[in-house]
């Protein structure tokens, strides 16, 4: 069974991806698929240097993320011309590691899942909540951002209201890292449940 991760930046994703980890899952992420497909010897690298030019290849010989950042979010059409590449590529390899879990059930965590469409993937979902001020906080002191910046990634995302209306589970993570160990070995007990009653 696919159960689905997801909250907007700062909410804490990570670190209750990492718990739900240590209980025995199988977790998917969808950031670290993301930068698989584009690793030295894969033909999607190639694609990308033919695309914007050798200048977005590192000394490392890897991609220069900070450069492609700002290519693509300057022009709109760069970015829907990266995104046609990776996006089938980045949902190739994430079918073939759910393919691969041999848990319970399978976590795939994306901050993007309800906007990529990948939640359809899911039988149900988890959205992890917390209030804006926490999220602004948490990620300017991670990121070292400024509040302008990260209020305008806040903007970007879908809004908190859709995120929860869409839930089957709200992970709420307003308390620190105790509470919310606790909340999600809840509904981790909750999911083990369900798959017993349902087991595909």
């Amino acid at each position: 069974m696919l159960i689905g991760l997801t909250g907007g930046i700062g909410s804490g994703k990570t670190a209750a991806a990492n718990h739900f980890e240590s209980l025995g899952i199988d977790i998917v992420d969808a950031d670290l698929a993301s930068r698989a497909v584009v690793e030295p010897g894969q033909p999607a690298l190639d694609s990308i240097a033919e695309h914007f030019g050798p200048e977005i290849i590192g000394a490392d010989g890897g991609l220069d993320r900070a450069q492609l950042r700002k290519l693509v979010f300057a022009e709109e059409s760069e970015r829907k011309w990266l995104q046609r590449l990776l996006h089938p590529l980045i949902s190739e390899y994430l079918a073939q590691q759910i393919r691969e879990s041999t848990s319970t059930y399978c976590l795939l965590v994306n901050p993007l899942l309800l906007e990529s469409g990948q939640s359809q993937w899911c039988k149900k979902i988890i959205v992890v909540d917390t209030p804006l001020e926490t999220q602004i906080q948490r990620t300017m002191s991670r990121d070292d951002n400024n509040r302008e910046q990260v209020q305008s990634i806040v903007n970007a995302q879908m809004s908190r209201d859709d995120r929860l209306s869409a839930a089957d589970f709200v992970l709420l993570n307003d308390q620190g890292i105790d509470e919310l160990n606790t909340n999600v070995e809840n509904i981790h007990q909750e999911l083990v449940d369900l798959c017993q009653k349902q087991p595909t």
